[in-house]
């Protein structure tokens, strides 16, 4: 029963996230392709990191990864600043533009947010919030494969 709650759910998400990426097909200077949309949302999700590290984790070679992010630089959607103790190495964070459309803002997820205010008592609210943060941080834990530490220590 969890099990296709939550993959139902999480469909939901990506399917309403794949519509609002900005395409090629939209044409533009702006517009994404799927390969760069990733490689922006991955320095998103990494939380400014490195050129060294979104390239370790994209798979691809610093030549490569520095091709892409120059790119999203031009098209306005990663910044690269100089490392504050390295000035030789830079961190990449994205932008306004970048946020705009990203799935985060989108008019789906604020109709969700709202209804769910709607329809639900403050209490079941609270216990919603309060479920979520507990489950991210379960997935927290086994990203960093403390998962299987806990498995054993039980």
């Amino acid at each position: 029963m969890v099990e296709e709650s939550f993959k139902k759910l999480y469909l939901q998400f990506r399917l309403n996230y794949l519509r609002q990426l900005p395409t090629a097909a939209e044409g533009g200077a702006g517009a994404l392709s799927a390969a760069e949309f990733f490689c922006a949302e991955a320095a998103y999700l990494l939380e400014r990191p490195t050129v060294s590290e979104l390239a370790a984790f994209l798979n691809v070679s610093l030549p490569n990864a520095n091709y892409k992010i120059n790119s999203l630089v031009k098209k306005g959607y990663l910044k690269k600043e100089v490392c504050e103790f390295d000035k030789r190495e830079y961190r990449l964070s994205v932008t306004p533009e970048f946020l705009k459309d990203y799935g985060l803002n989108s008019r789906w997820t604020r109709f969700t947010l709202r209804r769910i205010r709607e329809r639900f008592t403050p209490e079941e609210c609270e216990t919603l919030d309060d479920m979520i943060r507990r489950i991210s941080e379960f997935m927290e834990q086994a990203e960093k494969g403390e998962e299987k530490e806990q498995e054993h220590g039980d």
